[in-house]
């Protein structure tokens, strides 16, 4: 019998060549020393004195602009408002066949010989047509007063009221035509004009000038 001739060959064990890699320890790093003995420094007084007195003039010198800016905004708030009820009033007139008026306001009534129109205003309809409010009137939309320190004046043909035909035409109640401007300002600002077409149409400019 040949017992060794019966037995299979085994294979090679093949080296891994990533076992010597592997046996080899991470070196630690080293942990850095803190010099002051493991405590943590807070801010000193006078540092934190220091941090609030720049706080406060970085706060002190943007007031100016700051303030500036909500002026400038307030402006421009109710020179949009006023358009945007001329709009209304001219819409609604066409729709109703029937004049609809704005008026500078106490309440639900138009003020008489206004001096302008930062009090407010109303916009209504004015069904017997003669140019302010009766009991009989619908009022269709009202507006708030400016804030204090904005005026709103309007020259001559339009410095009582605003009214427009069933046509969306401005025109006074005594058929002439109406066109004209509003000056919205406030002292040591640029103002803001809405300027009424004959037609009817609105729109915003500015001043060329500063308000006194």
């Amino acid at each position: 019998m040949q017992s060794g001739a019966t037995r299979s060959a085994r294979p090679p064990v093949r080296a891994d060549p990533f076992a010597a890699a592997r046996r080899q320890r991470v070196p630690a790093l080293p942990v850095p020393c803190r010099k002051d003995g493991g405590s943590e420094r807070g801010l000193t007084l006078i540092e934190l004195l220091v941090a609030l007195a720049i706080v406060g003039v970085v706060v002190s010198s943007s007031l100016p602009q700051w303030g500036g800016f909500l002026a400038e905004r307030g402006l421009r708030d109710r020179a949009d408002a006023l358009m945007q009820a001329l709009l209304q009033a001219r819409s609604e007139a066409i729709k109703r066949g029937t004049r609809v008026d704005v008026c500078p306001a106490a309440g639900d009534a138009c003020v008489e010989a206004p001096a302008g129109w930062e009090g407010g205003w109303i916009v209504f309809a004015d069904l017997d047509r003669n140019g302010g409010r009766d009991a009989s009137d619908a009022v269709i939309a009202r507006e708030r007063a400016a804030p204090p320190g904005v005026t709103i004046r309007g020259n001559r043909p339009v410095a009582d009221y605003v009214s427009y035909t069933s046509l969306g035409q401005a025109r006074r109640i005594d058929g002439a035509l109406q066109m004209g401007s509003f000056t919205v300002c406030r002292p040591g600002l640029v103002g803001r004009k809405v300027v009424l077409a004959s037609s009817g149409r609105v729109r915003i400019a500015d001043s060329t000038e500063t308000c006194p």
